[in-house]
């Protein structure tokens, strides 16, 4: 398998994983997901926020489109404030846009080729702080990122007894009929 492959593989599994966690999440009231639990970002909701937004952040890096900048529901563009910001305080908002996210990414994912993955891309962080490094290496952090957070919340789901089910990469290549 080549490294197209396994980003693809990780764009998929991205987007399966957040249809099992806004699924789980959604079980749960308003104000159960927005209690502060001690996690990083405090709460499940603002966890599934930080996810938005730096996947957002990360595709206006890797493209340079600036219709990945994160928008109201009148299209205007949301000051960016810092990571832990609220982007979407409405669950179905917020949920709505993390499809829309999703789908990107595996329309980003698929358009990749072995020489783009080897271009470098250039950008600033949220604290300004500049970069120069093949994209491999970013989309290797978007992934891992994901992964991590998404870790933090099913422990919190876990603990409000909510089991968001079998969350293994393997998995979904068995749903999809890949075969092992």
């Amino acid at each position: 398998m080549s490294w197209l492959s396994q980003y693809r593989v990780q764009a998929r599994y991205n987007q399966w994983f957040n249809q099992k966690l806004y699924a789980a999440a959604a079980t749960l009231t308003d104000e159960e997901r927005k209690q502060d639990r001690g996690a990083f970002f405090k709460s499940i909701h603002r966890t599934l926020n930080h996810l938005l937004l730096t996947d957002s952040i990360w595709l206006l890096r890797f493209t340079q489109d600036q219709g990945f900048f994160p928008r109201d529901a009148k299209g205007r563009i949301i000051p960016l404030t810092g990571l832990a910001q609220e982007l979407y305080a409405d669950f179905d908002e917020l949920s709505q846009k993390r499809v829309q996210r999703d789908q990107d990414i595996v329309a980003f994912a698929a358009s990749l080729s072995e020489e783009s993955l080897n271009a470098d891309i250039s950008y600033k962080t949220t604290a300004g702080v500049e970069f120069k490094h093949p994209l491999w290496q970013a989309l290797g952090h978007l992934f891992n990122h994901q992964t991590h957070h998404r870790g933090q919340i099913t422990t919190l789901l876990m603990q409000l007894s909510v089991d968001p089910g079998v969350t293994d990469v393997i998995f979904m290549l068995r749903d999809e009929g890949v075969p092992g």
